[in-house]
């Protein structure tokens, strides 16, 4: 296998291997951004592009791979495994979402809860040893950041334009692959959920830290115990800042997501889309934005009330 870099020819090479298997999501204009939908993406989440960067980047062997999840992750690789005839076993927090377990089940993996995030993480290393299976990270690997990265490659093609782009972050893969494809062409800010400020408190500190898990209306995508060691660097670099969002404004941005346009966002794909609703993020006259919307599995959310 080659050696790879999460820049922009590493966004580019894994782009090459991946896109005959997943969707080129669209891009929707919502109230003046640019929103790329990546819940349209197959298995519900951007995680898809990571999980086939993985299994068509590396050398799989006979004993398949094992990945730790909060859901969405965890689906995409069941979802990867089978479409390229490998065995998948994922390990998942016993509070994750309902519809994400499900998916993981419906696409033939073996899902065995833990009791939360770190110790999925845990016994998900502990059975690659036993096995011989390979782990695949949700996003502090090479090849997941750069599976990750190729959302910013269609957005680019797709709105050439933008200024700035808000980005969901959990544990940084998706905005660490967003700002090396961009390669600081445009301002990349992160928005988190203030319950589990995991870049924002490693910029605080100049290095990644611990922070609380498996909190929040977003925990079961966006409450790692902390920033990915690889991700943080390469985040650092490109990532301007970072922003927080109570739970009330990413329960508000996914009422107006389906009030406006019928979407229905899990909380971490309204996530981006809250900062702007909530004025945490005000944008300047004539500041052209961009959106992730990074996934949709979720249970079916009465906005009627």
């Amino acid at each position: 296998m080659l050696t790879l870099t999460v820049d922009r020819d590493g966004v580019a090479a894994a782009h090459a291997q991946i896109h005959p298997y997943i969707r080129r999501t669209p891009v929707l204009a919502l109230d003046g951004l640019t929103a790329k939908l990546e819940l349209c993406q197959h298995a519900g989440s951007f995680k898809t592009r990571g999980a086939f960067a993985n299994l068509l980047m590396r050398d799989v062997p006979p004993a398949g791979v094992v990945a730790a999840t909060g859901g969405n992750h965890g689906a995409s690789v069941a979802f990867a495994a089978r479409a390229l005839g490998h065995t998948a076993k994922i390990f998942a927090p016993r509070y994750a979402s309902p519809a994400k377990l499900q998916r993981i089940r419906d696409y033939g993996a073996t899902l065995v809860l833990a009791d939360g995030i770190p110790e999925a993480f845990e016994q998900a290393e502990a059975w690659a040893t036993e096995s011989g299976a390979i782990v695949v990270h949700s996003f502090d690997q090479v090849e997941t950041m750069l599976g990750a990265g190729t959302v910013g490659l269609e957005l680019q093609e797709q709105a050439p334009a933008l200024d700035t782009l808000l980005v969901p972050v959990g544990g940084g893969g998706l905005i660490a692959g967003l700002g090396a494809w961009y390669d600081g062409s445009l301002r990349v800010i992160g928005v988190e959920p203030e319950a589990s400020p995991t870049l924002y408190n490693a910029f605080r500190a100049g290095h990644p830290v611990d922070t609380q898990s498996g909190v929040g209306i977003a925990a079961d995508a966006m409450s790692p115990k902390r920033v990915g060691e690889q991700v943080y660097p390469v985040a650092r670099r490109w990532v301007e800042r970072v922003v927080l969002v109570t739970d009330d404004a990413i329960r508000r941005a996914q009422e107006h997501l389906w009030s406006q346009a019928r979407l229905v966002a899990e909380p971490a794909g309204a996530c981006a889309l809250s900062a702007i609703l909530s004025n945490v993020y005000t944008p300047a006259p004539a500041e052209r934005v961009g959106i992730v919307i990074s996934g949709g599995n979720t249970i079916a959310v009465d906005f009627t009330r």
